[in-house]
Formats: C-alpha cells, sequence, structure tokens
C-alpha cells in the first residue's frame, strides 16, 4: 500500500517519521516502501489549532491530501498530533482514507497494562486529555502549567532544536506526573523526540510516534508486526 504523509508540522517530526517507518519497513523485510511526503505550514496550523478553527485547517489540509491521492497513494495521515485537533473534520471531507495517530494509543496502553498515563504535547492535546479519545486509560497532565509546557512545545517545534533548558523542563514534567500516579508519560507531540531521544529520565516513555509507525507499517507491508 502506498502511504502518503502530510508532514512539515514540523519538520523535525516529518523527519522522524521518514526514519522510523523505513526503519520499521526494512525489520519486517519489506523489499520497497512506497511512500509520498507533502509538506504543510506549521505556522498555520498553529494559528488554527490555537483558536480551534478547525474548518479553516481541513480547507488547508484538503489541497495536500489530493495532491497524495493524484501521486497515487492509497491512504494519507497527518505528522502531528496537534493536527489531529480536526482529524474527524478532515477525514468526512478527505479523498483518501485517514490514519489516525490517536485512536490506536487507547488499546496500546490497556495491552501495555497501563492504566494511568501523563501527557506531555500541545497545549489543546493536555487540556483535552488526548482529545477525550481514551477510553480505557486515565490520562494526567499538569493543569497549572499547560501553557507553558505547550508554548515551549511550539517553540522547539518550529525551530526543530530543543535546548537544555527546554530538555529539563520536559524531563522534569514527566517526573511531576509520575508523583501524580502515572505509571508512564507518553510523548503525545511527535517533535518531543527531540527532547527524549537518547535520554533516560528514570521513567518508562511511551512515544505516540512509534505507536502510529506501526499502523501505518503494517498498511504499508500488509503484515503485522511480530
Amino acid at each position: 500500500m502506498h502511504v502518503g504523509l502530510i508532514g512539515g508540522i514540523g519538520v523535525a517530526a516529518t523527519v522522524v517519521y521518514y526514519q522510523r517507518l523505513t526503519a520499521a519497513a526494512a525489520a519486517r523485510g519489506a523489499g520497497r516502501l512506497d511512500l509520498t511526503i507533502v509538506h504543510g505550514d506549521i505556522h498555520e496550523l498553529i494559528r488554527n489549532n490555537l483558536a480551534d478553527r478547525r474548518e479553516e485547517q481541513v480547507e488547508a489540509f484538503l489541497p495536500l491530501v489530493e495532491r497524495l491521492q493524484r501521486a497515487g497513494c492509497d491512504c494519507a495521515a497527518l505528522t502531528s498530533l496537534g493536527a489531529h485537533f480536526c482529524f474527524d473534520e478532515l477525514a468526512a471531507r478527505s479523498p483518501l482514507p485517514l490514519i489516525s495517530g490517536v485512536a490506536p494509543l487507547d488499546a496500546y496502553f490497556a495491552k501495555e497494562g497501563i492504566r494511568r498515563i501523563g501527557l506531555l504535547g500541545t497545549r489543546v492535546v493536555m487540556r483535552t486529555r488526548l482529545y477525550g479519545r481514551l477510553k480505557h486509560t486515565e490520562a494526567v497532565a499538569l493543569d497549572d502549567e499547560i501553557e507553558n509546557i505547550g508554548q515551549t512545545y511550539q517553540d522547539v517545534a518550529v525551530a526543530g532544536i530543543c535546548t537544555l533548558e527546554q530538555r529539563a523542563r520536559f524531563l522534569d514534567a514527566g517526573w511531576r506526573m509520575i508523583a501524580q500516579g502515572a505509571e508512564a508519560i507518553v510523548l503525545a507531540g511527535t517533535d518531543l523526540n527531540l527532547a527524549f531521544d537518547g535520554q533516560n529520565p528514570g521513567y518508562r516513555v511511551i512515544d505516540a510516534l512509534d505507536v502510529h509507525v506501526a499502523s501505518l507499517v503494517d498498511l504499508a507491508t500488509g503484515a503485522k508486526g511480530t
């Protein structure tokens, strides 16, 4: 299956999707990965996300999905959990099936026996507890600091780099959610790999990007991973 990605939201996240998709496909012995990436506008997404302008963002995404369709893609995915704020509206109008990065998470947490998770990501992701899609897992966030953590995440996503100070802020936020009873910290923002890759924070970290990639590779290779 030919997979299409809407990238650029942000660029660092798109690079990681590309790296992990190709690595996962190779690990499964896939001889070829059919993949096309188009480039979105992260600044437009941020403005619409913060103002909850879902239809405006759908209008921005639709030409990109249509471009993927013309390129021969069989499905499309957003390389940003923050962009999923308008997922349902986009799916209703999309000419291609959309593969959600949020939908598989609840089942994954339940399978792993995780009952309570801590969220790091955009303001909206943290405030809505992953858009209210978790049915079997309780989510916590540092509610008094959502604005500050969300701004830090936005700065990292736009810049495509994470400073030592920003990394320390994320790692510390994780510890404080663990203190609130979280059994794992979920990187519910696809640019958080910039802060957590290569780190050993002392608590369990689950990258939502990896769960999404697994779903996409299932489709791309036509076989479930082992």
